[in-house]
């Protein structure tokens, strides 16, 4: 790679990261819900490429702990994608998180 191929890289890779924290730091917060996050996914590259643990670790009053047990209740695995969940995974996530 040239450096300015890598600069660009660097840049893009960047963004992403904090377009990421900003959509978890909204889940967070309770400003967006699950079921929210998926749509917005469904537009934005961002959301798919997220991780789903990421996303149930940032919901309110779930740890590391409570978020492997309910993704191993659903068997979703850690390392899963949203853009890579299906359907019925994505509605057995958004009824958990409503509990």
């Amino acid at each position: 790679m040239t450096p300015e191929q890598r600069a660009a890289a660097l840049e893009k890779a960047a963004r992403a990261r904090k377009m990421r924290s900003e959509l978890l730091s909204a889940v967070k917060s309770g400003d967006l819900t699950v079921s929210a996050v998926f749509d917005k996914a469904e537009s934005d590259g961002i959301g798919k490429k997220t991780k789903v643990s990421a996303l149930v670790k940032s919901l309110p009053g779930v740890g590391p702990s409570k978020a492997a047990h309910l993704l191993e209740e659903l068997s979703i695995s850690d390392t899963r994608r949203i853009g890579g969940l299906g359907p019925n995974q994505r509605k057995a996530l958004i009824d958990a998180a409503a509990k």
